[in-house]
């Protein structure tokens, strides 16, 4: 797979080819094995102390969640993610435990290192020919009531997953927006000695 996105750097195809296109083949496969090593290279994000806080739930398309993991989407994000393969669900563990017996403490942590499985999980999707699309779009508590996660536990996202279709499903609006993102340029974002600002 090529993509039309240039870096200023070699840097590995699989950077360049990963976007989140809105548009799923509702009769694509994703095998249940395809998943799970979707999620194991998740797994594998650096944390913090390596206290590793992520948490995953998933539907595979059509399974007794199906409907009801739809149903923690927003209206926008549940129309066009129903075509999906796979939902997946990302909680982090707001808590960790203190050094010398001092118990529960809040993490600071728990957001960054999730995002930081996110991005793992949406290459490994790319660099198997799938598409991820991160949802922030979603009901947080009654998802976390929904899929048992204890009060503790911070849900983050949903994951649609699955095999990108094409852009003539959407409806006009979305279709004008499904295409690879561009980026803010390396001089942009990234500065020697100091942050340089106007």
């Amino acid at each position: 797979m090529t993509s039309p996105r240039q870096s200023a750097h070699p840097i590995h195809p699989a950077f360049l080819q990963r976007w989140s296109p809105r548009s799923f083949d509702a009769q694509a496969d994703l095998p249940k094995n395809d998943l799970l090593t979707i999620l194991d290279a998740a797994r594998w994000a650096p944390s913090a102390y390596n206290i590793q806080p992520w948490r995953f739930t998933y539907s595979m398309r059509n399974d007794s969640h199906w409907a009801n993991y739809l149903d923690l989407l927003d209206p926008f994000n549940a129309g066009w993610a129903k075509n999906a393969s796979a939902l997946v669900f990302l909680a982090s563990d707001s808590l960790v435990e203190g050094q010398n017996g001092k118990g529960l403490l809040p993490s600071h942590y728990h957001h960054f290192d999730s995002g930081a499985a996110w991005a793992q999980l949406a290459l490994q999707a790319t660099i198997m020919g799938y598409s991820a699309h991160a949802m922030a779009g979603i009901f947080k508590d009654k998802a976390a009531e929904y899929l048992g996660f204890p009060e503790r536990y911070q849900v983050q996202i949903a994951v649609a997953l699955g095999k990108n279709d094409h852009p003539d499903k959407l409806n006009e609006d979305l279709r004008l927006r499904e295409h690879p993102s561009d980026r803010f340029t390396l001089d942009e974002i990234a500065f020697g000695g100091v942050f340089q600002h106007e």
